[in-house]
């Protein structure tokens, strides 16, 4: 039976799945309009640190809706996680505090999590997804958004027994490290997103989070620190993530790598297992060649992600989770100079950026993952604008949820 028909079941009997959501942003809004139109689902809580936003997605949700259910807004997401009319959390804050502490709650109330929140996924992932394992539940990163759309081709290629090669992304804007709240304010306002949110995109830090998240789930990693980044589109990306022996810009295959001019798509290179499946492949997509692209030319972001819930909670299966311990880390790199004493914002501020690198060469080197500038943090010393930050550079807020599951990784994965 397939989930639309399970859907329909559960229609049927009256027995929707009752989804809580945290986070009524540009994503949450999406994703709880889009349910309710969803057979066999419905939106029953709310919450967002702005209660007029919870209220709008819920008006907007019940002018769509034909279930027209009770639906409670409120500012305090543990109201959702432990309401009994809530059987599964979406969490669409993209906040890696408030994410780890959603994380913990909703494990505590035994329930299912989907994460809109690829910020908090890269930094305590490995550790949640084995607690909710532990648990018997299902801890996911959603359907739609670029890691678990990717994934989705890795995977289909797999099971066909192909040798996937390159694995990523096309990104949306182009690169401006510098980009902060201020510079993109004008833009965010045009398109009604939050600045902080776009100065994420543009300044690298989402893209070099999505791939790392795509990294931590299928055991690829990036071919140099912060990957190539090149323009291109379906054609002549085929060529230059080659290796350099053969024309490319490639050290080695098993490699994530974003490309601008694919956006909003998604990718993986593949080449056939052996001369038979080589030969049908060149055929069937009228090219001969030794790699071949296999491209979804669009995501969904989170229009997808009641697919995820949906999987969740009628299949306990996911759509993206971490195999094991971390296999890379989206580290912190100072945007400006940084004075001794001064307090650094987090993702999508004025202080950092994120640039991906291996777990181990962020070992190595002492670097700093992105997601644990939380709180209160304090330069000790000066640091320069293109720094990577160490510990040894700043005052880590060691009160914060983030920083002590994180450390609580750091042990189980050690």
């Amino acid at each position: 039976m397939t989930i639309y028909q399970q859907l329909l079941e559960r229609e049927k009997e009256g027995n929707s799945i009752k989804v809580g959501v945290i986070g009524a942003g540009q994503m949450g809004f999406g994703m709880i309009a889009q349910i309710a139109t969803i057979p066999g689902m419905s939106v029953t809580g709310i919450s967002d640190i702005r209660k007029e936003y919870a209220d709008k997605a819920k008006d907007a949700y019940l002018a769509s809706s034909d279930l027209k259910n009770k639906v409670t807004t409120t500012t305090d997401f543990k109201e959702v996680i432990y309401s009994e009319d809530v059987q599964i959390v979406v969490d669409a804050t993209g906040v890696p505090e408030i994410g780890a502490k959603i994380a913990l709650d909703t494990l505590i109330a035994k329930k299912q999590l989907v994460l809109l929140n690829v910020e908090i996924d890269i930094t305590i992932g490995p550790l949640m997804n084995k607690l909710y394992q532990s648990a018997g539940l299902v801890y996911t990163g959603s359907d739609g958004d670029e890691p678990a759309a990717t994934t989705e081709l890795f995977e289909f290629a797999k099971s066909m027994g192909m040798n996937v090669l390159v694995a990523g992304k096309g990104k949306n804007n182009k690169l401006k490290v510098t980009a902060n709240p201020d510079t993109c304010q004008a833009e965010a306002d045009s398109k009604k997103m939050a600045s902080h949110m776009l100065a994420a995109f543009q300044d690298g830090t989402k893209t070099m989070a999505e791939m790392n998240l795509l990294s931590n789930a299928i055991g690829f990693i990036p071919d140099k620190v912060g990957m190539h980044g090149l323009s291109g589109d379906v054609d002549s990306v085929i060529k230059d993530l080659d290796l350099k022996e053969n024309g490319g810009v490639l050290d080695k295959f098993g490699v994530v790598e974003y490309v601008d001019g694919l956006a909003p798509g998604v990718f993986v290179i593949v080449e056939g297992q052996n001369e038979g499946v080589k030969h049908e492949m060149n055929y069937l997509m009228k090219k001969e060649a030794d790699h071949h692209i296999l491209y979804r030319p669009y995501h969904l972001a989170s229009l997808e992600t009641p697919i995820t819930i949906a999987k969740a909670v009628l299949r306990k299966d996911h759509a993206i989770v971490p195999i094991g311990a971390p296999i890379s880390e989206t580290v912190a790199v100072t945007k400006k100079d940084i004075a001794e004493g001064e307090k650094l914002d987090g993702i999508g501020g004025f202080c950092v950026r994120g640039v991906l690198e291996t777990h181990l060469d962020m070992k190595a080197e002492g670097h700093l993952p992105i997601g644990l500038i939380s709180g209160e943090v304090v330069a000790r010393r000066p640091i320069k604008a293109g720094t990577f930050i160490t510990e040894e550079d700043v005052v880590l807020d060691e009160t914060t949820t983030v920083w002590q599951l994180r450390k609580l990784q750091d042990s189980t994965f050690s």
